[in-house]
């Protein structure tokens, strides 16, 4: 299978972009009534779509128009038409619903394609596929992707640990699909069973849906001695495969953009930033036709860099989310870098939940982290002491760490859950 499209030239990418970009709003104008009433509201037309800073004129489409018109009202084909339904759990409230016409995964199928290829997937490689089946997009993404590709999937999704290495090891998987976080924790297993990753065939694991450190990533690599890939994608655009980052640079996702127009604004205004500059991401699909999105606020944050391996611009690593910032003592704080701290300490692993509680006025910030087996309780309690000087030392914040025994801490088959904020209970 090859992938063209990735030697567009800019001006060829460019010229494509905006005879798709009005295809695209026309078709959302035409056939979603939320989005026309928006359009109208902010006096915009199709009409005045002449280049692609013109969409900037144009009005977002927010999670909570989504939401609000569910569960088929931001359809742009008559549902008998869509071959698929995937959405969200639904935890924060409705679930946000996205319809496929049998061409939208077409596309899917082939981004992912090309996706697991710049990562270093080949055909007739076997990949051992653990995200979830089912509503979410992840186990179907990675699977229709990788059967295009020509490569052998096992469906394993998650759960049953001692089996996912069990498997892995006897059907001699070349490749890993799994969130990182579940990576980790197979990792472990890996160790507890005594089966060497080093000893497989196993050389790439591609990892997503969920924001990771570059320390995750070496940490990943060490352990299980295969390139970690990091894919991009969420589920009310397309799923994964909407950016895939290339083996050969491991520099961040190279975003499809022959297929996604992308922008970088100001999570607080709104306002689009420059290529370069941090902000939240926003997505307008180009193809897609059971449920085009225009100016998609993602709420992930992170900044447009220019293409190395294509003409096609990068995404970096994704910080958080700007609906994920942590607010303790007035100070913005992320998961993210509490992980980075954490992961600068070979005593520490990859393991760790944050608890926020309020004792009067005042919010209560504590660390949970497991430390390695094998460690001393003087190693221990100079890690306690070092990870509290450097969370000080990079936002301010006094905390209180918790170093707990291996296997202490839950596990996630998905997306790992890394915060508990008792303050919402109050």
């Amino acid at each position: 299978m090859t992938f063209p499209e990735l030697g567009l030239s800019l001006d060829a990418l460019r010229t494509l972009q905006l005879e798709r970009l009005k295809a695209a709003v026309t078709h959302a104008y035409t056939n979603q009534a939320p989005y026309r009433a928006k359009c109208e509201a902010a006096d915009v037309h199709p009409d005045d779509l002449r280049s692609l800073e013109d969409i900037r004129r144009f009005p977002f489409t927010e999670k909570a128009d989504l939401r609000n018109a569910y569960p088929f009202g931001m359809f742009a084909i008559p549902r008998e038409k869509c071959v698929r339904i995937h959405a969200s759990s639904g935890t924060t409230g409705r679930p946000t619903v996205v319809g496929y016409s049998a061409a939208d995964i077409d596309t899917w199928s082939n981004l992912m394609a090309r996706a697991l290829h710049a990562g270093g997937a080949r055909p007739g490689d076997i990949l051992h596929n653990a995200y979830g089946y089912g509503l979410f997009t992840g186990g179907l993404g990675f699977h229709y992707g990788a059967e295009r590709l020509g490569c052998t999937v096992v469906p394993m999704s998650g759960g049953f640990g001692e089996r996912q290495v069990r498997l892995i090891t006897e059907f001699g998987a070349h490749g890993l699909l799994m969130t990182p976080s579940y990576m980790m924790a197979i990792a472990d297993e890996f160790e507890r069973l005594g089966v060497d990753p080093h000893a497989t065939p196993l050389r790439v694991g591609f990892f997503g849906a969920e924001p990771w450190t570059e320390g995750m990533r070496a940490e990943i690599e060490q352990r299980m001695g295969i390139d970690a890939i990091d894919c991009y994608g969420l589920s009310e655009v397309m799923g994964p495969g909407v950016a895939g980052e290339f083996a050969e640079s491991k520099d961040g996702p190279t975003l499809w953009e022959d297929h996604f127009l992308p922008e970088i604004v100001d999570p607080e205004t709104g306002v689009a930033l420059p290529d370069g500059e941090s902000g939240e991401l926003v997505i307008t699909s180009l193809t897609k036709q059971a449920m085009p999105v225009i100016r998609y606020r993602t709420r992930d944050l992170t900044r447009l860099m220019p293409g190395s391996m294509t003409a096609m611009r990068r995404i970096a690593k994704i910080t958080g989310r700007s609906d994920d910032m942590l607010i303790v003592r007035g100070v913005n704080l992320f998961p993210s870098q509490v992980e980075e701290q954490i992961l600068r300490d070979p005593a520490l692993s990859g393991h760790y939940v944050i608890e926020i509680s309020r004792s009067g006025a005042l919010d209560d910030l504590l660390v949970r982290v497991e430390g390695r087996s094998a460690l001393d309780g003087v190693t221990l309690a100079q890690a306690n002491i070092e990870l509290g000087r450097r969370l000080k030392g990079m936002c301010g914040l006094s905390a209180e760490i918790e170093i707990v025994g291996p296997g202490t801490i839950e596990r996630s088959m998905g997306k790992a859950r890394r915060v508990i904020d008792h303050r919402t209970k109050d």
